[in-house]
């Protein structure tokens, strides 16, 4: 075969070779088929030792026999449904799991975690926090919303970073704009503070931002007014390992003429 050949011959293989990894990524059902074919427990021994899967599929063989097998009866019947008593919003923080710091059992807290764990208003429009929170509490019931904000937060140091008038093509920025007035509120009370601090404090304010937002939810409202769902806010530093913990109460002509307070607040160290 001449060398002109050869080429051609390599440039067909590169080019059937990638119209098929292309079809495959555009085929979602391909992909399907290829999982369902795919043989278990074969491993690729090239490489495997720098696998970080590795490390994962122990530690899942290690609760597959001290959660799965162990509580057996328990997994079977989640299996059949799900009745959590918790809502929880938190952060994508890699360090903020609110399975791991409050002990979450499979089946206790239905979660949705996003950027500085926000919950947009009603007027937003659809979104996963959204739609996770119409599934929570229409279909599931959950008895308590936990919206859970924590220290050293590089959402709201994106927030506070923002200028007034700023226009961004990053998405991280116009979603954190929707706690722009925690914000605001954070430069009228702390504006004279480092940017740390700055930020320390809105964090707070976020989250209390949130949980009036939540109340823009017309069924969240609802449910709310007739006694059957609660708002709480919580706060994980986990530079000292504290929790601090409160509850928004929201009804007509409470002392002071608003409508909000904050009530069962206390820390936990």
């Amino acid at each position: 075969m001449c060398l002109g050949s050869k080429i051609l011959n390599k440039v067909f293989f590169y080019r059937r070779d990638f119209s098929f990894i292309t079809m495959a990524s555009r085929d979602h059902s391909g992909l399907t088929r290829q999982l369902l074919d795919f043989q278990h427990d074969t491993v690729d021994a090239v490489g495997a030792e720098h696998d970080p899967f590795m490390e994962l599929k122990a530690r899942f063989m290690d609760f597959k026999q001290r959660n799965y097998v162990e509580n057996f009866s328990n997994y079977q019947s989640l299996a059949e449904q799900q009745t959590p008593k918790f809502m929880v919003v938190a952060c994508a923080d890699s360090r903020v799991c609110p399975t791991g710091i409050l002990g979450f059992q499979p089946g206790e807290a239905f979660t949705v975690r996003n950027i500085a764990n926000l919950v947009p208003p009603y007027e937003h429009g659809g979104s996963e926090t959204s739609a996770a929170l119409e599934f929570a509490v229409n279909t599931l019931q959950v008895e308590n919303v936990l919206v859970v904000g924590h220290s050293r937060c590089g959402g709201i140091q994106a927030l506070m970073s923002m200028k007034d008038d700023s226009t961004s093509g990053s998405f991280i920025k116009n979603w954190v704009s929707i706690s722009k007035s925690a914000r605001l509120s954070t430069k009228a009370a702390a504006g004279n503070l480092s940017f740390e601090m700055q930020c320390k404090h809105c964090e707070k304010e976020s989250i209390n931002s949130s949980l009036l937002n939540l109340l823009t939810y017309p069924w969240i409202k609802k449910r709310v007014n007739e006694g059957t769902l609660n708002l709480h806010g919580g706060y994980y530093n986990f530079i000292d390992c504290t929790f601090e913990k409160w509850t928004l109460v929201y009804r007509e002509g409470l002392e002071g003429g608003s409508k909000y307070a904050i009530k069962n607040r206390s820390t936990w160290s």
